[in-house]
């Protein structure tokens, strides 16, 4: 007796579990999600300000290796491949189905003009201080590119939050980071560098905050990869325009060590690299803001010499 008063108290409690423990578990987890769910932001924006250091980190690794041993400075017909990876990269995505892309629009070309021309030779330079530029005056003044975007985005009438606290934390953390750095000692600086690391400076800012506005104003009828779309292909053609009168453009093609794997593999890698960290500061203003963008830029080298000093 004793035994099937146990087996029917055992089938019992499993079907208690198997009727209440999917529910319960189901509200826990809700519970669980509701509480995670304001860090969920936050933790995606920390792993992506990460894959962007990493990758820039592994790209300034590797520029250092493949410009000074295979001699081959030439920013401009590199930062034209560099582009027309992207452009391949959204025209495989669209082939694939992945992405839905319009034809291209002569009216949307000429709203994004100005930072097709301030983000192609933003490019050319950045490539130029990675091959020339080693006294570390550039990306010392790149560090001031979140409060140069502030400053445009002000002057662009740009619709943003106004956080007086976050301003000014911002320009404080800029301010410390570029003063512990500046205090260290900067190398002999190339007299050309007094005028690039400004001149990148300036593209870069009204680049992003230019994007942010044409974004905000198309939101709603535009997609941001047709907008990233259309950028890209304009910029592609400033750039082919500008090797085509550039003297030294031939010279990377006689000069190309096309013969090496090696040669081919770091080219390779430093364009993909360079690639992906457009792709990502570009849709980052397109889709949050010209902010956002150069936060996303600049926090390795915001943080890394407060990191230093603690």
């Amino acid at each position: 007796m004793d035994y099937f008063t146990e087996r029917q108290s055992r089938g019992l409690s499993s079907v208690w579990l198997q009727v209440h423990c999917p529910s319960a578990v189901r509200v826990c987890a809700h519970k669980v999600y509701k509480s995670l769910a304001p860090l969920l932001p936050c933790g995606a924006a920390v792993v992506v300000v990460v894959l962007y250091s990493l990758a820039d980190k592994l790209h300034s690794f590797v520029c250092g290796i493949f410009m000074p041993q295979y001699r081959y400075p030439y920013a401009v017909p590199l930062a034209l491949i560099q582009m027309l990876l992207n452009l391949l990269a959204l025209v495989g995505l669209h082939a694939v189905g992945l992405v839905t892309l319009k034809p291209f629009s002569l009216r949307l070309a000429e709203r994004l003009m100005v930072p097709a021309v301030c983000g192609s030779v933003q490019s050319v330079l950045a490539l130029w201080a990675e091959a020339s530029a080693h006294s570390g005056l550039y990306p010392l003044t790149a560090r001031l590119l979140p409060v140069f975007n502030l400053a445009w985005s002000h002057l662009l009438a740009l619709t943003m939050s106004n956080n007086t606290h976050f301003n000014c934390i911002l320009v404080a953390v800029t301010f410390v980071s570029v003063t512990i750095t500046a205090c260290e000692g900067l190398y002999t600086i190339e007299p050309l560098e007094y005028l690039y690391s400004p001149l990148s400076l300036f593209l870069h800012s009204l680049s992003l905050a230019w994007l942010a506005k044409v974004a905000q104003s198309e939101r709603g009828h535009t997609s941001i990869f047709d907008i990233y779309y259309i950028l890209t292909v304009t910029r592609s053609l400033l750039l082919g325009f500008l090797c085509l009168l550039h003297p030294d453009s031939p010279r990377a093609i006689t000069d190309g060590s096309w013969h090496s794997l090696l040669f081919l593999g770091y080219m390779l890698g430093m364009l993909l690299l360079g690639a992906v960290q457009v792709l990502m500061v570009d849709i980052t203003a397109l889709s949050l803001s010209g902010m956002a963008a150069a936060l996303l830029h600049s926090a390795r080298g915001l943080t890394l010499p407060l990191y230093n000093l603690l």
